[in-house]
């Protein structure tokens, strides 16, 4: 299996609102020009609330309510692998 997923929620103005976060792992990412590649081709999805890089950890926590199979191909259209 392709990373991890969480399902957590929180309340908005009232109402209950699930996030899921998920954690994929990538390789081929070297600098921080990855890392930013990465960032905007996750932020990019819709339904994404937030998603970041972790070099060291070849990993991307991405926030929201994204389809997975569409976080993995824009990864994979940037030039990186998910793992």
């Amino acid at each position: 299996m392709q990373g991890e997923s969480e399902a957590k929620s929180f309340t908005r103005g009232g109402d209950v609102v699930s996030q899921e976060e998920t954690i994929l792992r990538i390789e081929g990412m070297s600098c921080g020009h990855c890392k930013m590649a990465v960032e905007k081709a996750l932020q990019a999805i819709p339904g994404v609330v937030s998603a970041s890089v972790d070099l060291a950890k070849k990993e991307a926590l991405v926030t929201g309510a994204a389809n997975r199979d569409a976080l993995v191909k824009a990864v994979e259209d940037a030039g990186f692998d998910v793992v």
